[in-house]
């Protein structure tokens, strides 16, 4: 028993032993733990205070950075703005000098204007004076010539009328002369128009600034990529397009030249593709070239159709509807092709309704009469031509293949469709606005100007300048007089309002000089 309890008090006292250190150590251990804590806190205090300052600094030196930048442009700008304002001073200056200097010139020009009109109102009075002293000595020989002559007014009558038969019978073979020079001209007119048309078809080397387009760059350096190493890429281009590419001195531009506008709009798309996508090399520029042209195709697909529904038509050949839509891209002395053969196109339908006849088919050979202009070389003939053997091969009408021959008096109308599609061509053509005036017009105005001024006596030369709107006549000092002189530039001047009406206002100079010459011998 003594045995068991001391047992029993050992093993009390080794618990309590055991739960004692245990304490112990969980103390030591809390102790620990806790200083261990306190020594983070406070070095991530210290970190954290650290930090805080660094940032501080750091935005203390972008704060003054920053002010500094902002100071720096403030400064800037006010000097760009001085600067501006002192051009703007400079150029308002050279404004009102020049608006000096005008009116002062305006003021010479009045001054001489008032004594060309005092100098024109005492020429007037001289010549009616003169008339009336002609009709006072018209009067006076005639008396005279009945005494002399021993003839009475009926004798006088007669040989009078035989006089004036002889002279109205030159007078008709001059008419008859004219009116043949006149046809010779018309003649002269046609054959150019039909060289025109042919030209406008197939042009050659030599032709105008219509057979070129300038395409605008974002910068010089897309130059440098489109002509590529070597010049690859413009070879691939020229290749691909069937246009020539001119790359100057021009900045920020690039002409494409080509006779065939569709060719040029290709190239025009193909080259605006590349630029937006940056890529430049002779692969990509195959795939952007196959990629337009067939976005081109069926642009004008959808243009030709469009107009098609448009005017109500059905049944037109897609070839033909292909052809319709590439009028788009021709033009004819300034006129466009497609809004031409639109316009047509709707005259005849309107000329068709009054007149009883099936409006569809005049609109349909109003439309299809210009389909020639957009077919190129290779075809052989005239437009006229060329277009109804197209619209014949794709299924046409013998009417409308007419209409389309004789709309241009390619051959004699002989169907009321014709003289239709014919009578509405002339209505387009001739509308003003519808074509620019050509060169032969301007040309022979001038030859008219100066024609009308050596029909005078006593003048050398006459010169047309700044487009017919100063004439220059020179004539010679011993046969013209200063009075002669100012009476000459009226005359003139009057005669050039009868006879070239259209020519507007024209400055007419006589100039004449007189020169003394001796030899010493």
């Amino acid at each position: 028993m003594e045995v068991v309890i001391a047992a029993v008090i050992a093993l009390f006292v080794g618990g309590f032993a055991v739960f004692f250190v245990k304490r112990l150590q969980d103390q030591n251990t809390k102790k620990s733990a806790r200083i261990e804590a306190e020594r983070i806190v406070n070095k991530a205090k210290s970190e954290a205070a650290k930090l805080k300052k660094d940032s501080e600094t750091k935005a203390k030196d972008f704060e003054s950075r920053a002010r500094k930048n902002v100071e720096a442009d403030i400064h800037k700008q006010k000097s760009t703005l001085k600067n501006k304002e002192s051009q703007l001073e400079r150029r308002l200056k050279e404004i009102d000098d020049q608006y000096k200097a005008k009116s002062e010139e305006n003021d010479r020009y009045l001054n001489t204007l008032k004594d060309r009109e005092e100098k024109i109102a005492i020429s007037e009075t001289r010549i009616k004076d003169l008339e009336k002293k002609g009709e006072e000595q018209i009067v006076a020989l005639k008396a005279k010539l009945e005494t002399v002559a021993g003839m009475n007014q009926e004798e006088a009558r007669r040989q009078l009328l035989s006089a004036l038969e002889d002279e109205a019978k030159q007078e008709a073979a001059k008419t008859i002369a004219a009116i043949e020079a006149e046809a010779e001209k018309e003649a002269e007119k046609k054959a150019k128009r039909i060289l025109a048309v042919a030209l406008s078809r197939f042009a050659s080397e030599y032709t105008s600034e219509r057979t070129v387009s300038v395409l605008a760059l974002p910068s010089d350096e897309m130059k440098g990529k489109i002509i590529g190493r070597e010049g690859r890429n413009i070879r691939t281009l020229e290749a691909l397009c069937g246009v020539d590419l001119i790359v100057d001195d021009t900045p920020e531009a690039v002409v494409i030249s080509g006779f065939d506008p569709v060719r040029r709009e290709l190239a025009r798309r193909t080259i605006e593709k590349l630029m937006e996508d940056g890529r430049v090399h002779p692969a990509r520029i195959e795939e952007v070239v196959e990629k337009q042209r067939n976005e081109l195709m069926k642009s004008i697909k959808e243009e030709g159709e469009r107009h098609v529904m448009e005017l109500g038509l059905a049944n037109i050949h897609p070839e033909l509807v292909k052809i319709i839509g590439a009028l788009k891209y021709r033009n004819y002395q300034g006129q466009n092709a497609l809004n031409q053969s639109l316009e047509v196109a709707q005259i005849a339908g309107l000329l068709a309704g009054e007149l009883g006849v099936n409006v569809k088919i005049a609109r349909r050979a109003g439309l299809l009469h210009n389909i020639g202009k957009a077919i190129d070389h290779t075809a052989e003939g005239s437009y006229a031509a060329v277009g109804s053997e197209f619209a014949k091969k794709y299924n046409e009408s013998e009417d409308v293949c007419h209409a389309i021959r004789a709309h241009d008096e390619e051959e004699k109308p002989h169907s009321i469709l014709a003289w239709i599609v014919h009578a509405a061509y002339l209505l387009s053509s001739a509308r003003p606005g519808a074509r620019r005036p050509q060169i032969d017009s301007f040309v022979n105005r001038l030859q008219d100007l100066e024609s009308i001024g050596n029909s005078f006596d006593g003048v050398l030369k006459t010169l047309a300048l700044q487009a017919g709107k100063d004439v220059r006549v020179l004539v010679e000092g011993s046969k013209v007089t200063d009075d002669q002189a100012v009476m000459l530039s009226r005359d003139i001047a009057r005669k050039i309002e009868r006879e070239v009406p259209q020519a507007g206002q024209v400055k007419v100079t006589v100039l004449r000089e007189t020169r003394s010459v001796e030899h010493a011998r």
